[in-house]
């Protein structure tokens, strides 16, 4: 039996911490962090351009701990107390919501907040490569997207959704875990589920799409041998098909499809996927020399020749073949995509190098040029002085 009751009576609750929460949630906003960390018996931190700082000198009590997730959750809350950790969204205000993951841990309760802009910023507006445009115009196929959690994956899959939103006469149907940018019908007909809310499972909701008109299946996230499968049966059978994966590179995305697989069917797996994959797009969040951040992507279409590697199994050849490959496809490696932005003057030559795939290579390329100059890592977009931890401290508004 749980210590909590299961119940929770809203008119019991003063909302006193959420009030709590939502300066911090503020907080978060004004300084462009993009993850608010509270825990109980604990101070605040959240995490700016990807680094976490403390927030608050006052430490967040494990009874408000446990009275944030009442508040918050409410009828939800024995669904949390049951599973011990959950999935929501919180509603700041029109202009931002927030992914929210709360659960268990030794001293009570924790909650991590991830802001998301209700606003969906265009494929321009992040300053992604142009030849990204080209994934909005493919009618059919597979286009994943890879990254490590918090690389920005589900911005780039919202942008890529929303160009085609405003482009094309399309029904769409999104499955995700929970829905974070929420798309209004422009000419495509958009219709959102939610993982527990709207269906049970990322499999069974997708093989209920297929039978529900759709031209484009958004999958928020590949996790398991069933729900790839019948993505790549999706795609194969005229459908346009967009995922994620956790993967740091386009060779490595496609060495995770086929090996998730049983050895006897990675042979059909492979065929399959030669003839379905459109696009890869992988990225990571590097830090500028202003303090922020911007994506380094590495970016596969799926040539002629792409296809005979795949086929052969010769992925240890893809890195050179999308460098042979941009000018003409567009494509590039993420060595390329950083020497790019550093030629601009966006990174440091330190931040290319800690980021690079292979460094070396990289470093060649870069010396011919006439200097480099290391500005920095940067700190926050905003200075946090490190004596001062009251920044996100509850203040009238």
């Amino acid at each position: 039996m749980t210590q909590f009751e299961k119940e929770v009576n809203v008119n019991e609750l003063t909302f006193e911490v959420t009030k709590k929460v939502r300066q911090y949630m503020k907080g978060l906003i004004e300084h462009g962090g993009s993850d608010l960390h509270i825990k109980a018996n604990a101070q605040v931190r959240a995490r700016i351009n990807g680094d976490i700082v403390t927030v608050t000198k006052e430490k967040f009590t494990h009874e408000d701990s446990i009275t944030m997730a009442k508040e918050i959750l409410r009828g939800r809350f024995g669904e949390f107390v049951e599973n011990k950790e959950i999935d929501f969204l919180y509603m700041f205000d029109e202009n931002t919501h927030f992914r929210g993951n709360m659960f268990f841990q030794m001293d009570g309760v924790s909650a991590v907040f991830r802001v998301i802009p209700a606003r969906i910023a265009t494929i321009d507006e992040l300053e992604l490569p142009s030849a990204v445009h080209k994934l909005t115009d493919i009618p059919r196929g597979l286009v994943l997207v890879t990254g490590v959690t918090g690389s920005g994956k589900s911005t780039t899959l919202a942008a890529i959704i929303d160009e085609i939103n405003n482009k094309y006469n399309r029904h769409i149907i999104t499955i995700e875990d929970p829905i974070e940018f929420v798309h209004k019908d422009q000419k495509c007909l958009i219709n959102q589920r939610s993982i527990g809310q709207d269906s049970l499972s990322f499999s069974r909701a997708l093989r209920a799409a297929l039978r529900e008109d759709p031209d484009i299946i958004l999958v928020g996230e590949m996790r398991d041998v069933e729900t790839i499968d019948t993505a790549l049966h999706a795609a194969e059978t005229g459908h346009l098909v967009l995922s994620t994966l956790h993967t740091l590179d386009a060779k490595e995305t496609i060495n995770r499809t086929i090996s998730v697989f049983p050895p006897e069917d990675q042979n059909r797996v492979r065929h399959t996927l030669a003839s379905v994959l459109q696009g890869v797009l992988s990225q990571r969040l590097v830090k500028t020399v202003d303090g922020g951040r911007t994506a380094a992507m590495e970016i596969l279409f799926n040539t002629s020749y792409i296809q005979k590697l795949i086929l052969e199994g010769r992925d240890m050849e893809i890195k050179d073949a999308l460098d042979e490959g941009t000018q003409i496809h567009g494509t590039q490696s993420f060595d390329t995509a950083l020497l790019k932005l550093y030629k601009k003057g966006k990174i440091s030559f330190n931040e290319a190098m800690l980021n690079a795939t292979s460094p070396n290579d990289l470093k060649l390329r870069i010396e011919g040029m006439e200097t480099h100059v290391d500005v920095g890592q940067g700190k926050a977009g905003v200075y946090i002085p490190e004596n001062d931890a009251d920044i996100f401290g509850l203040k009238e508004d």
